[in-house]
């Protein structure tokens, strides 16, 4: 029985080294591409895991002075900025996204 395999000719040595050096560089960029699909991978499943339990659990309540009322509420990268207004004036209040707690106190006046 004869195949295809035994009726072609043997490569020359310099279409050889030509073979044997695509043959390299297709298993330097096939691990290559295992490598980047492992980091990505990685980098999901590290932030995923990480992240858990760092979201606040319990209720927190903010209390506001006697007539003031919020206007605004806004979410700017790891804060939550809240705009009060009490008896003529304007107060932004911030908060740590995850732990609720406060972080600062803007307060806008008129200059007399």
């Amino acid at each position: 029985m004869s195949t295809s395999d035994d009726d072609e000719k043997p490569l020359p040595p310099e279409q050889q080294r030509i073979v044997a050096k695509v043959r390299w560089l297709m298993l330097i960029s096939g691990f290559a591409t295992l490598l980047g699909i492992a980091v990505v991978i990685g980098v999901i499943g590290y932030r995923f895991f990480r992240s858990d339990g760092s979201v606040a659990q319990a209720e927190v309540t903010a209390l506001l002075p006697k007539g003031a009322k919020v206007t605004a509420t806004a979410v700017a990268g790891d804060r939550i900025a809240v705009t009060i207004e009490q008896g003529g004036t304007v107060e932004v209040r911030t908060f740590d996204l995850k732990t609720l707690r406060p972080t600062g106190r803007l307060r806008f006046a008129n200059e007399p």
